[in-house]
């Protein structure tokens, strides 16, 4: 009997490709920075028993229609919102996903981007590598304080948990929107439930942390921009769509909002002729959140295993439902 035929759509490390290979037949798209091309992509998922893939790989309803032996979709990645997950259903299609093991490093990038967008350290940058550094001056570069002052935490899952416990020990003081109040949170923490309306007119630094869905969809628009404070910070590191970039790019324009952090965006990767970079107030990241030489390869094992328990006609352990 054959053995299963697996398909990686980006270059994985050797030991990767062994943990599969030991049971499977296993093709790889040969390039890491360059996502695998659509017809390959196509040709590949008539044939394969599991794919292996990750956030800029789009798999709809017409390119699983094509599936005809495909058992399993593992992605190497928390969001799944590039899988019509509805349609791998109705197909009998197992969708895998990495939730919990980047939880904490995402949280460490949230932060550093947070205390980068306060401080203002891309600008002190590019002021010593431009040559520009003169006398001291008594505002020179001045930024925002973070001790202490007000965070709002939209969507507070495992990420956003996360966050507020990096924000306590600033002392600093959290509020959070969830589908959900969070009782074990608030006692931990000293973290307050509020709604979105009190969130966005309150806190000094509004974090994005909550999945994308149709429902998320452009949640922080216009409206909700024009809600924040003069002084407020703005922090994505969820999902680029989340956030309306062209409302984004007029409030901090206009000087309705102080700055931006952000590691997503509505289409990646983006150009250096993206409008957001042309404004000194944002820090942008290229989707680094969970790149932690520890947490990648961790999310790697995950994926190939969720392969290989499917494979064996298992539930995968982290199915996406």
């Amino acid at each position: 009997m054959d053995k299963p035929y697996v398909f990686i759509t980006r270059r994985m490390p050797e030991d990767i490709v062994a943990r599969l290979e030991a049971s499977c037949r296993v093709s790889m798209w040969e390039y890491e920075e360059t996502p695998v091309s659509q017809d390959r992509l196509e040709e590949e998922i008539k044939q394969a028993d599991a794919l292996f893939c990750n956030v800029s790989d789009q798999i709809d309803v017409d390119m699983l229609n094509q599936a005809q032996y495909l058992k399993v979709i593992a992605t190497m990645a928390v969001g799944y919102n590039n899988i019509d997950i509805q349609a791998a259903a109705d197909k009998g299609i197992q969708v895998a996903h990495t939730p919990d093991v980047l939880t904490e490093t995402t949280a460490d990038l949230t932060f550093a981007l947070l205390m980068a967008a306060a401080r203002r350290l891309p600008e002190g940058i590019d002021i010593i590598k431009n040559n520009e550094w003169g006398a001291w001056a008594p505002f020179f570069l001045t930024g925002l304080d973070i001790h202490h002052a007000r965070i709002g935490i939209i969507g507070m899952g495992r990420i956003g948990e996360a966050v507020a416990r990096r924000a306590s020990g600033f002392n600093m003081d959290i509020m959070y929107n969830s589908r959900s109040p969070k009782p074990d949170v608030e006692k931990s923490l000293g973290a307050s439930y509020a709604d979105m309306d009190e969130l966005l007119t309150t806190c000094d630094f509004v974090c994005v942390q909550t999945p994308y869905t149709k429902e998320t969809h452009h949640l922080i628009d216009e409206g909700a921009l024009q809600k924040m404070k003069e002084d407020a910070v703005l922090i994505n590191t969820s999902r680029g769509a989340v956030v309306d970039e062209m409302a984004l790019y007029e409030a901090l324009k206009s000087g309705e909002i102080r700055a931006a952090g952000l590691d997503v965006f509505e289409k990646e990767p983006i150009g250096a002729d993206h409008p957001l970079l042309t404004l000194s107030n944002v820090t942008a990241l290229p989707h680094i959140g969970s790149a932690s030489e520890e947490t990648r390869q961790k999310m790697a094992e995950m994926t190939a295993d969720h392969i290989l328990e499917a494979l064996r006609g298992e539930t995968v352990s982290n199915q996406v439902v």
